[in-house]
């Protein structure tokens, strides 16, 4: 951390007492060059990105790889990926989790608590999300309060869309605000070389883009109201 150079750092005596006094220089606090340190308000959003399929054969890595990629060209967020193929929260909640269930629990609650905002990659199942998914979101509550959530989606014809105006609905129960624009790839497979790299980037780089601003703005606006007025869910 840069200091101000101290000068005339001599000690003063007062002749009365015998008292050392430090001089001007040394009892000043510390001075930072305007510029040099992050405020709250401006230090970088944690972005939890949650992939959320588990399913053998999964193709969500694929798309948590490229869309982590397109993070990463960013200075307003630092990264968690929470990959719920990791854990095995049961469906069946309890307000006495077993050890077994709470040893799972600390593999992602401590990150969905600590972040400032989502983005949740998912595919659609049956015209829905996924159930680990629903479960993830169902352990918790506090942790999704008063947060944005961006949606990356992924399937056949549909994108995904339709899993993602499902839940829409689940987290605004649970308090989050839900971003506008996403992030949608059809019949995804078609769309991606053997390596993982997108082969026509123009579009979903865009889309990407929009999303994460929007991300950007209601995470700062919301982090900064809860700093000064928490939250009353």
């Amino acid at each position: 951390m840069d200091t101000t150079p101290q000068e005339n750092t001599q000690e003063i005596t007062q002749e009365s007492t015998g008292e050392t006094i430090p001089s001007a220089a040394e009892s000043a606090p510390e001075s930072i060059p305007e510029g040099t340190r992050e405020s709250p308000a401006t230090a970088p959003l944690k972005l939890a990105v949650i992939l959320s399929s588990n399913r053998e054969g999964r193709f969500g890595p694929v798309i948590s790889d490229w869309f982590l990629s397109r993070v990463a060209e960013r200075d307003d967020f630092t990264v968690e990926l929470v990959d719920l193929a990791a854990s095995e929260l049961p469906s069946a909640l309890s307000f006495r989790p077993t050890p077994e269930v709470q040893a799972e629990l600390a593999k992602v609650s401590p990150k969905l608590e600590d972040a400032d905002a989502f983005a949740v990659i998912t595919p659609e199942y049956n015209h829905s999300f996924p159930a680990s998914l629903k479960s993830l979101i169902d352990w918790h509550f506090g942790e999704w309060q008063a947060k944005p959530v961006g949606f990356i989606s992924y399937g056949g014809m549909s994108g995904g869309l339709r899993a993602v105006e499902q839940l829409r609905q689940v987290f605004a129960e649970m308090h989050a605000v839900t971003v506008r624009d996403t992030v949608s790839f059809h019949n995804a497979a078609t769309h991606f070389d053997s390596n993982g790299q997108h082969k026509d980037p123009a579009a979903p780089d865009a889309a990407a883009k929009a999303m994460l601003d929007q991300i950007a703005w209601w995470g700062h606006a919301l982090r900064n109201a809860k700093s000064t007025h928490p939250y009353a869910g």
